[in-house]
């Protein structure tokens, strides 16, 4: 995507985050990562006539595997000082899960990560209805104390949803404090720590992340107590099982977040390897009508469990119940009020 292309929809994204004259706007990349995305968004910002400043950190070191809440950060506390005492941060190196965010999020700055490739963000740009179905679906999924999923391959579990808060993505922010990916698209929250109880089927369609891959034949999840305590299938189970060994962190076996997919403009297709290259796989999380359970960290909701190793793992034609009330019946939204015109 050309400059001038980029600044445009960088412009249109800090207006729904409401960037305003005399803000204070950071945008913070890695090494050589993503550098068009700093100068799209100073560019921007300006515009607005924002203070726009960019926090470039030398490359990262390289880790074994998706390593979530490791940032260069724990070893620069005089750069997160400074990105506390900013209005809003563009996080393009990906903070998620780490103290770092948490803290700099506490300051009051609002954080947004941006990290997938220009021509998605295009084609995702956060908009007035996305953030108010969004939001909707948040009190639905706040106001309950039980959810269970089912499907026709043989998912049925349960959670206990009594403990933790509920959060939304809907692609910009502007309240201080807050935080939110572009692009995306959808509401979770997670269940007790003891609280999960059942089977998950993960069957052929349904995608790994951060493997970034469709699954070809079923993989079974028996949850305990909130712990996964057997994972069964064929190939896609044994790579599932190897990565999270890898991390040699029992703590990995815990049950992250649950919620589903809210945005009618991602694509469930796009998975095809060099689409979208350099991404998080934001789409597949997104899309309409999915149900996505994942394994690892819940400190982002405020858990104890703040383990590297994650899996996000978005499933088709499921069904999710709040309460024993129907909010997406094999892979569609049900209630009328979460509907897009």
């Amino acid at each position: 995507m050309d400059h001038e292309s980029f600044t445009d929809i960088c412009l249109h994204q800090l207006k729904m985050s409401g960037v305003h004259d005399g803000e204070s706007v950071v945008v913070l990349t890695q090494g050589d990562e993503r550098l068009d995305y700093a100068n799209a968004f100073m560019a921007a910002g300006r515009r607005l006539r924002a203070n726009v400043y960019h926090v470039r950190l030398p490359p990262p070191p390289i880790e074994n595997g998706w390593a979530v809440g490791k940032s260069q950060l724990a070893e620069m506390p005089e750069v997160v000082e400074t990105l506390k005492s900013a209005d809003m941060l563009i996080d393009c190196i990906f903070l998620l899960f780490s103290s770092e965010q948490m803290a700099i999020q506490a300051a009051g700055t609002r954080v947004l990560t941006v990290v997938e490739p220009p021509e998605l963000l295009a084609r995702m740009l956060p908009n007035k209805q996305l953030r108010e179905k969004v939001e909707l679906a948040g009190e639905l999924l706040a106001s309950a104390k039980h959810l269970r999923i089912t499907s026709p391959h043989g998912t049925d579990v349960s959670y206990v949803i009594d403990s933790y808060p509920t959060l939304t993505e809907y692609a910009c922010t502007d309240e201080p404090g807050r935080w939110d990916h572009w692009p995306s698209g959808f509401v979770f929250t997670g269940g007790n720590d003891d609280g999960v109880d059942g089977q998950i089927v993960v069957a052929p369609g349904d995608i790994l992340l951060p493997q970034n891959m469709y699954v070809r034949e079923p993989v079974v999840y028996t949850i305990e107590n909130g712990w996964i305590t057997d994972i069964r299938g064929g190939l896609e189970a044994d790579l599932i099982s190897a990565y999270m060994a890898s991390f040699d962190d029992q703590r990995g076996l815990g049950m992250s977040h649950v919620g589903w997919g809210m945005n009618p403009d991602a694509h469930w297709h796009n998975l095809a390897p060099g689409l979208f290259p350099g991404g998080m796989g934001m789409e597949p999380r997104s899309f309409l009508g999915n149900v996505m359970f994942s394994t690892g960290p819940n400190n982002e909701l405020g858990g104890q469990n703040d383990t590297a190793c994650h899996l996000d793992i978005p499933m088709r034609n499921c069904s999710l119940f709040l309460d024993d009330e129907a909010i997406v019946l094999e892979g569609k939204i049900v209630p009328k009020t979460l509907q897009f015109s």
